[in-house]
């Protein structure tokens, strides 16, 4: 057996075809283009728009930092296929060090516009959901541990780590990203967390929500200043609570005929308690969630999680062996109606689906490449932190789209599922009589029905 020439005519990339086809029907170089403004002196090149797009496509083709753009480069067929010319890592670098604050703002306006032409192509129950229904700004962070001294925007996180901290918004019912920051690793995301929430409102608006949105964010989102910021953003708000002495002398107060079971959550009960933090927005309450944990299930570790949800009464009686369970508390502040037991109980499990936002990050990390901060320059690090954001949400408007998400969102993969069903697909390229055929193995047929469904939607001009 002899082994032949590479053949040129394959590319094992084949699904750029339908993010090509995904960009061209929502316009989003060109929108991108428009938010973003001119980066560069000579008209020449790649534009603002287009390089986003790259740098984003090659990041949801397999790219974990710039050097590999440089392999979907030497793929010349997936380059024939793709609807943007992929840049050198040298020029991307350079590129990506010329966006400055308004560039980057531009970036968010433009996803935002984005956002606004998917729900224009969405079917209409779909559209009427998100627009009539009402909509979740989470907030969060994550933190993406770096090397070198001498990294623009890295320190040192309380783990002991240095690190950059990407700061997220996403609009949970739409499962996408709608506002970001990059922050150090000692940096308080909670002096942001306002600008985000403003930010993020802008887009809802703009896609035409017509209800009241809420905001809801982890314990780490413990201020007055973010409750009293989403009020005055026209929202309601949902956060986590510190155990502080006053929370837990609340708890300990409710009478155990006020507690209600909780919604999908076992052996879960739910209650009102009397606490509201000082200075924040009028009509304040507290919800409180409690869990029965068996005392043999306690770890012994004194750094564990769990023990500092439980009174310490309480964690003492269990380690010495004189009960046989105890209750682990969670403590949540909201300005939403929770007037009546079932509200409340409501209110709780929707509180629970803060964790949304969690896999949007993940997906942003381990889907795309957010696991790294790549430059050493702090500009060119949030350039690349956008082209992650933005490849999970060009794989949820792919997705949403083409009708692979069950027409909810709910059914939605995550971008390293879909990179493997849809997008890492060999094929051949094959020109004969002027006609271009793309070829693909025996059974792979998601690909062409994902590019019918998209093909029938229209262009935007």
């Amino acid at each position: 057996m002899g082994i032949g020439a590479p053949d040129a005519s394959l590319t094992p990339v084949s699904g750029v075809v339908a993010v090509a086809e995904l960009v061209g029907r929502l316009g989003v170089i060109a929108v991108l283009d428009d938010a973003v403004g001119v980066i560069k002196q000579r008209d020449r090149g790649l534009p603002a728009g287009g390089f986003l797009v790259a740098v984003s496509q090659a990041q949801m083709f397999g790219a974990e930092f710039w050097t590999g753009l440089d392999r979907r480069r030497a793929d010349t067929t997936g380059e024939a296929l793709s609807v943007v010319t992929t840049p050198a890592s040298t020029t991307a670098v350079g590129l990506a060090g010329r966006f400055g604050p308004m560039q980057l703002a531009g970036i968010e306006e433009g996803i935002g516009e984005i956002v606004c032409r998917v729900l224009g192509l969405l079917p209409a129950a779909r559209r009427a959901a998100l627009r009539g229904g009402t909509a979740t700004i989470d907030l969060d962070g994550t933190d993406v541990e770096c090397y070198g001294s001498k990294k623009a925007g890295i320190a040192y996180s309380y783990k002991g780590a240095r690190a950059g901290r990407p700061h997220v918004a996403c609009w949970a019912e739409a499962g996408v990203v709608t506002a970001a920051d990059l922050l150090a690793g000692d940096e308080d995301p909670r002096s942001g967390a306002g600008s985000l929430i403003e930010r993020s409102v802008a887009t809802l608006r703009a896609a035409g929500g017509t209800v009241r949105p809420r905001v809801r964010g982890d314990v780490g989102y413990f201020a007055k200043d973010i409750a009293q910021a989403a009020v005055k953003a026209g929202c309601d708000f949902s956060l986590g609570v510190t155990r502080n002495p006053a929370a837990w002398r609340a708890a300990a107060a409710i009478p155990d005929r006020a507690w209600r079971k909780a919604k999908r959550m076992k052996g879960a009960q739910v209650a009102v308690c009397d606490y509201a933090p000082a200075g924040w927005p009028p009509g304040t309450v507290c919800v409180v969630r409690r869990v029965k944990v068996r005392a043999r299930d306690i770890s012994t570790d004194p750094r564990a999680r769990r023990r500092r949800t439980i009174p310490k009464g309480q964690l003492a009686l269990a380690l010495d062996g004189l009960v046989e369970h105890v209750y682990a508390y969670s403590f949540i502040a909201t300005n939403l109606d929770v007037s009546t037991p079932a509200k409340a109980v409501e209110a709780e499990a929707w509180h629970r689906m803060r964790t949304d936002i969690e896999d949007r990050i993940r997906d942003a990390k381990h889907g795309a490449a957010l696991r790294h901060l790549p430059s050493a320059s702090r500009t060119a690090n949030t350039v690349w932190m956008w082209g992650a954001l933005l490849a999970v949400n060009l794989s949820a408007w792919l997705q949403e789209l083409a009708g692979l998400d069950g027409g909810d969102g709910r059914s939605r993969a995550h971008l390293g599922t879909l990179r493997h069903r849809l997008l890492i697909v060999p094929a051949r390229l094959v020109r004969h009589a002027g006609q271009i055929t793309l070829r693909l193995p025996p059974g792979q047929q998601l690909l062409a029905q994902v590019l019918a469904r998209l093909r029938r939607l229209p262009i935007w001009t």
